[in-house]
């Protein structure tokens, strides 16, 4: 079984930098929480973990068919509980895509078997709160699987 590990240092006030693989990640508070509000908070970091697992996955499939997109942008937003302790309710990811048309089937295939099989990140959060999608390609809303 592989195992990941990281470590964060506090740096002074509400800062930390985390060492991922050689890598550092710097977290902060806002000024009104007693940090400097010099990088991120620590929150949205799970959204970025989403954006750049499902992309991947994507982007892998997309080129083993041989249908890359020339254009390849997610937005990944998460509704926050109002109370303590302060959560993500839900997800939703929103692929925006240029490509061929023909490629419509091929790149909707890719965002299922990544959100559905293959993206251990998105995995874990639909354990706890609902995680939604859907896919804009050349401007026109091609999919979504979000509760009407």
């Amino acid at each position: 079984m592989a195992t990941h590990e990281i470590t964060t240092k506090w740096n002074g006030k509400m800062k930390f930098v985390a060492d991922v693989n050689g890598f550092p990640i710097t977290m902060d508070a806002s000024d009104k929480a007693g940090g400097e509000n010099s990088a991120p908070n620590p929150k949205p970091f799970v959204l970025v973990a989403l954006s750049g697992c499902t992309g991947m996955d994507v982007i892998a499939m997309l080129r083993k068919a041989q249908k890359e997109p020339t254009y390849f942008d997610m937005t990944v937003s998460g509704s926050v509980s109002e109370t303590h302790p302060k959560q993500y309710e839900n997800i939703h990811v929103r692929y925006i895509l240029k490509s061929e048309e023909d490629n419509a089937d091929a790149i909707i295939r890719a965002v299922k078997l990544s959100q559905e099989q293959y993206c251990g990140v998105s995995a874990m959060l639909q354990q706890s709160l609902p995680v939604t999608w859907s896919i804009k390609l050349n401007e026109k809303e091609i999919f979504t699987n979000q509760q009407s």
